[in-house]
């Protein structure tokens, strides 16, 4: 009921949020003569703000259309390499006109970003992205709203999200693979990884784990608080709710985004709140550039989606109440998880120092559960200032973690025969 109400209040809200988005244009273009009444300027940011405030905020698109690659600009086509219910594996096709380029490209190293499923959509990770394709081939899991998902395809557990990982490094080849996986996704892919080992299967090159709860038990956050002070009945009655009839996903158990959303405004509102308020300022003032970086950010922060309540309620007792990874007693499809099994695979561990998502030493714990992998071929690095987003988005991504990240993926590329 609470999705349906959501809903009434989403239409509602779509034709005030049209009304106020055209009065805004009317009042602050400056060729309509609107605009040169007295105080149109506040009461076009007041609009703006009302609009902003109100709109619904799709999915936004990666927009990377060219990068830099060995020192010259280069186009990049976005494909869809594999498609699943509930994922897309692309890629990043990397195109030159320079056959001396196409040759250095085609030998750079390739890498799989693992992207969070979450509640944000995996362009959130568009600045990872953009570093990692001046030196490599890139793919990542552009993960799919479930709203959108018919119910028809079936549940989604933490188990298929294991089962997915595998099946996309296996497409794109474990031999000549670099897996980078940010978050939430630290904990399944390493499952992942160590399934393929245990089998006998071909493992990745190489796996950088950045910000991610491989034990949540070190320096616990409000987020793991939250997920160990409830009992799991308590989120099945709370936040998993059904997809109304008016997407193609109706009748699907789902952790709605907009609940998502509403409990990361509720994490910092104050922060939020200021921005919102610093926002209308620099309207009334004429600050585009600061005005256009607020956008660009809500844009995609305000972007939210629908997990599949199984994964979720998954994900919330197995990794943050029963520590069953660390403990080692984690079981995916009948298959008992022991990293240990890992021999071949470098490991990176990449921590923020300010992270108040996962704490310093969760990612680290990493490296206790590989110990089958040689202390030549494991490396952890903590990135002093950075928050939790600081350490794969922004200027201390782009200039501390990126090239750490890419000598990393460069010492252990094609060293394993």
């Amino acid at each position: 009921m609470l999705y349906q109400i959501h809903e009434w209040q989403r239409s509602f809200l779509g034709p005030l949020s049209y009304f106020a988005q055209a009065s805004a244009k009317m009042l602050g273009d400056p060729s309509s003569p609107i605009s040169q009444w007295p105080g149109a300027q506040r009461m076009a940011a007041g609009y703006e703000l009302i609009h902003r405030l109100g709109k619904d905020y799709e999915k936004p698109a990666f927009g990377i259309h060219k990068a830099r690659a060995h020192g010259q600009e280069i186009a990049i086509v976005e494909r869809v390499a594999l498609e699943k219910p509930f994922c897309q594996l692309k890629r990043f096709k990397r195109f030159s006109d320079n056959p001396e380029i196409v040759e250095q490209n085609k030998a750079d190293p390739v890498v799989l970003i693992v992207a969070p499923l979450s509640g944000h959509h995996a362009t959130l990770l568009r600045d990872t992205v953009r570093s990692l394709l001046h030196d490599h081939k890139v793919y990542i899991t552009d993960w799919v709203d479930a709203r959108m998902v018919p119910a028809s395809a079936g549940p989604f557990h933490l188990d298929d999200y294991v089962a997915y990982i595998q099946e996309f490094i296996r497409h794109i080849g474990a031999r000549k693979l670099h897996v980078i996986s940010v978050c939430q996704p630290t904990v399944p892919v390493l499952a992942a990884v160590s399934l393929m080992a245990s089998r006998g299967e071909e493992t990745p090159l190489s796996m950088t784990m950045m910000g991610g709860p491989i034990d949540p038990r070190q320096n616990p956050t409000s987020v793991n608080n939250l997920a160990t002070t409830q009992p799991l009945s308590w989120f099945k009655g709370n936040v998993i709710h059904t997809v109304p009839p008016n997407y193609p996903g109706h009748g699907r158990e789902v952790y709605p985004g907009f609940l998502q959303h509403a409990g990361f405004i509720a994490m910092n509102p104050g922060r939020h709140l200021s921005s919102h308020w610093d926002f209308y300022q620099d309207l009334v003032r004429g600050d585009l550039d600061d005005a256009q970086s607020h956008r660009k950010f809500y844009d995609e922060y305000n972007a939210v989606l629908d997990m599949p309540a199984e994964f979720y309620l998954d994900t919330i007792e197995k990794v943050f109440q029963r520590f069953l990874l660390p403990r080692g007693e984690w079981d995916v499809a009948g298959e008992r998880v022991d990293p240990a099994a890992i021999k071949r695979t470098a490991l990176l561990t990449i921590e923020g120092e300010l992270d108040d998502i996962s704490g310093l030493g969760q990612t680290e714990a990493a490296h206790a559960l590989c110990r089958g992998i040689p202390s030549t071929r494991r490396e952890h690095r903590v990135i002093e200032g950075a928050g939790h987003y600081g350490i794969f988005s922004g200027r201390r991504w782009r200039e501390i973690v990126y090239p750490q990240v890419r000598d990393f993926i460069r010492k252990f590329d094609r060293t394993v025969k």
